[in-house]
């Protein structure tokens, strides 16, 4: 080969290393290592790297490998060909010497162990008993086998032991060592069968300190740790922090690199001289960039090969390799993907332990032995196995399997057996059903949402149905959503997100659909904005545009009266799970106009959801929930044709009725209300709430009869009916009743002595009765309350103007009017108070 000229192999390297991307951090991190001197408090003697199966952490350690022999480093990388610490003591020696730099006396050691162990292997197989043709009989090899595996002999011992008796390897052990000890006369020969580690590191480091002086800098590179760290990594701790071995030269630096983190119990004390360095899947820019590399710039592809690869840097490099086309073309990686997670696993039963363990969300002993269909003892073996994958991580008591490795996981299945897909999430769904109804046993259902452990069990039940196809999961999830709404949007997120979860792993357009859908609209206006979107999906009825009435704010006429109060919000909907939920009533919706229409076109061309149609009462709940909000934010015209819709499709629901006459009063119409309340009561007369509207209606409408007649029935219902306590108060004054007007009130304020509207009634009523100076109390307790009501400060004002308190009449009514500019008999009040302290 002429001068200057580079091997093929070089080549090779060079463009293996071109289209390296990605991971620049930790390449720079590594590369910067040897620009500090050992002794400076920032250089790291070890960097350990960890990620799932595919995530690129043999390429990274490669990387890191070229990057110190840039640095004039010798180096040494070993993955698990090597089965104990003699032979990755041996593939150092070799790999040091294709570099000019023997390590003879270790050779020579390690030479001699193996003569020792071949020598240690012939003398046990001879001390068994012969069969009869002169060979050892098959309980004497296994009892041999047992001496050499007890005593660590056997390479790659760990799944030869995981099946032997511990007894039978006890036994065994002992037995060799008699054996070792009859053959070989020199101690240093057992311990070089026996303990090689021991024997032979020392010489490692000597030779280590002797390659120092010639090279800058040591670097061995430990792959596939989680193979090689159940022998290698207390050898490695005990080198590296002890001087057990001797003393290693400062200047070597050691790279280990395996699917689990360094364990905290062994190496956590040696924190500050180590770099942990977790690797995650490529983020998009970095998968993009890869597939780049490789040629694959075409959108659908690219987009194709992201949904299926999860940034996996293995799958992504599969894929590319492929040169796909198009979309078609790209080929699901979801068997190379489970075959790398479970590489080492050569046991059919753990295998299928391990992908049944990805079909729940969350795992526990007790859905793992559903998921993996087998008996109680069988699963508890099986799941103490699956709690040390790597990729399932611990959450508390139980796991997930980590997205990354769940999905392909999931996608294999789906594909290579749909009935037994199916059968599987079935099984589960009726478990999770099962559980689901031992915890509401005996229980008041309106409780249970508020029960995390009913929540989690129905959802569960929910996601394995819809994965299973089920018939009606999609409409029962549904029906679960609007009753999660009341709840608040925590809880109906975590009812969005089954969809979206379900629809994704199951495959499912429909329902991803859905989940999709539902999640952009409660990312952009909360519940109601779910809630439009089930009754235009699921509804399918269009939604009338409400027309512009004039709408007065507030749940109450304002006064003409003197100091006539007004209640703080809307009446009390008692018994309704609706109407009293304090969550419909705290919406936050100030300033969002009344007929937003939360549906997007972009949203509108989304993928047709499966087809679901909602029955007609819980689309009529629907539509009450929208009108709740809407009268939280004092649209009450919204609220009405919203009411509207729900009597269209549930004409004699008393309830709805109750609300459309309350809303239809706060709008002025009168006698419009009156008839929707006077049906509610008729249809339901144990509607307190319906009562107590008709009954203040009526009043408005100069019947005061006939309203003390519909308060009386509200209050033998609901005898601490603040509400209605008020509003029967007000029409006993309208007949004259001042002595039933004050004890109306005095019950409203014992049962709720927290509402300032009641004690600023209650003050008027003080006051008309003359007793002025009890009123000051009761407009003192008022103003207490809330120290922004107007019209406890004008009442307070006359009060202390009829007691001859000029200044503090002046003050209360001056905040009166600073409070609402605009409040007449406020004026009117300070008006007179002026004319008497100047006449």
């Amino acid at each position: 080969m002429a001068r200057g000229r580079v091997s093929l192999q070089e080549l090779v390297r060079r463009r293996t290393r071109a289209g390296l991307v990605a991971r620049s951090a930790e390449r720079e991190l590594f590369r910067g290592n040897f620009d500090t001197a050992p002794e400076d408090g920032r250089h790291r003697f070890l960097f350990h790297v960890h990620g799932t199966a595919g995530v690129g952490k043999t390429r990274l350690v490669k990387e890191f490998e070229h990057l110190a022999r840039e640095q004039g480093a010798l180096t040494a990388y070993v993955n698990e060909t090597s089965g104990s610490v003699p032979e990755v003591l041996e593939t150092v020696c070799r790999q040091f010497a294709l570099r000019g730099h023997r390590l003879k006396d270790l050779e020579r050691m390690l030479a001699t162990h193996r003569e020792r162990r071949h020598e240690a292997e012939t003398a046990a197989l001879a001390a068994l008993d012969p069969a009869p043709d002169g060979a050892p009989s098959t309980g004497g090899m296994a009892l041999a086998r047992a001496g050499l595996a007890g005593l660590g002999l056997v390479p790659g011992v760990a799944p030869f032991t995981a099946v032997l008796d511990p007894a039978q390897l006890a036994h065994g052990a002992d037995r060799l060592r008699s054996v070792l000890a009859a053959r070989f006369r020199s101690h240093e020969d057992v311990r070089l069968v026996l303990d090689p580690a021991s024997v032979l590191t020392p010489v490692l480091t000597d030779e280590l300190t002797a390659v120092a002086s010639d090279v800058p800098w040591i670097v061995l590179l430990l792959d596939t740790y989680e193979r090689t760290g159940p022998f290698l990594d207390a050898w490695l701790h005990d080198l590296l922090t002890t001087d057990r071995y001797g003393a290693l030269p400062d200047t070597v630096v050691v790279v280990t690199a395996g699917q689990h983190p360094a364990d905290p119990a062994r190496w956590g004390t040696f924190a500050d001289f180590m770099t942990s360095l977790p690797l995650q899947p490529f983020t998009e820019a970095e998968a993009r960039g890869l597939l780049a590399e490789r040629g694959v710039t075409a959108e659908p592809v690219v987009a194709e090969a992201l949904r299926l690869t999860g940034g996996l840097p293995v799958l992504l490099s599969t894929i590319a390799g492929t040169r796909p086309a198009g979309p078609e073309d790209v080929t699901d990686p979801s068997a190379t993907a489970v075959e790398r997670f479970l590489k080492w696993e050569q046991d059919p039963g753990r295998r299928f332990a391990a992908l049944a363990g990805a079909l729940p969300r969350l795992l526990d002993a007790d859905v793992f032995a559903v998921a993996a269909d087998c008996d109680r003892d069988r699963a508890e073996e099986l799941y103490a196995w699956v709690e040390t994958l790597p990729f399932a991580d611990r959450l508390g008591g139980r796991i997930r399997y980590h997205d990354i490795v769940r999905a392909p996981m999931l996608r294999l299945q789906r594909g290579r057996s749909p009935r037994g897909w199916a059968d599987g999430h079935g099984r589960l769904a009726q478990a999770f059903r099962r559980w689901r109804e031992q915890t509401e046993s005996g229980r008041d259902t309106g409780t249970l949402w508020l029960d995390e452990t009913w929540c989690e069990l129905r959802l569960g039940e929910l996601y394995h149905r819809l994965c299973a196809a089920g018939p009606t999961a999609v409409s029962d999830t549904l029906r679960d959503l609007v009753e999660a709404c009341d709840q608040g949007e925590a809880l109906a997120a975590r009812w969005v997100r089954v969809l979206e979860d379900a629809g994704r792993d199951a495959g499912a357009p429909g329902v991803s659909a859905w989940g999709d859908r539902l999640s952009a609209a409660l990312a952009s206006g909360g519940t109601r904005a779910v809630l439009d979107t089930l009754l235009d999906w699921a509804g399918h009825t269009p939604l009338p545009v409400p027309g512009r009435l004039p709408v007065r704010r507030g749940g109450d006429e304002p006064s003409t009266t003197p100091g006539g109060g007004v209640p703080a919000g809307p009446p009390e909907f008692p018994g309704d799970p609706v109407g009293a939920d304090p969550m419909l009533w705290d919406l936050d919706l100030a300033g969002a106009p009344a007929d937003v229409d939360w549906m997007s076109q972009e949203q509108a061309r989304l993928t047709t959801p499966a087809d679901v149609t909602l029955p007609a009462p819980l689309l009529a709940r629907i539509h009450r929930d929208r009108a709740l909000a809407h009268a939280a934010r004092g649209d009450h015209t919204s609220a009405v044709t919203e009411l509207s819709g729900a009597l269209a499709l549930t004409p004699d629901d008393a309830r709805t009725l109750a609300l459309r006459g309350e809303y239809l009063r706060a709008l002025g119409l009168h006698a419009e209300a009156v008839a929707d309340l006077e049906q509610a009561t008729a249809l339901d007369p144990a509607d307190a709430y319906a009562w107590a509207s008709l009954g203040a209606t009526r009043l408005t409408l100069g019947h005061p009869e006939g309203a003390r007649t519909a308060l009386d029935h509200a209050l033998a219902l609901r005898p601490d009916y603040t509400w209605a306590l008020v509003r029967r108060a007000r029409v006993a004054r309208e007949l004259g009743d001042p002595e039933g007007r004050l004890a109306a009130l005095d019950r409203a304020v014992a049962a709720e002595p927290d509402s300032a509207w009641a004690h600023c009634e209650r003050g008027d009523a003080l006051r008309a009765a003359d007793r002025d100076r009890e009123a000051l109390a009761a407009y003192d307790r008022a103003l207490a309350l809330d120290p922004g009501y107007a019209s406890a400060y004008a009442s307070r004002g006359v009060a202390h103007h009829r007691l001859g308190h000029l200044d503090e009449a002046l003050a209360d009514l001056d905040r009166a009017l600073e409070l609402n500019p605009s409040y007449a008999w406020a004026r009117e009040r300070r008006d007179a108070v002026v004319q008497h302290r100047d006449g």
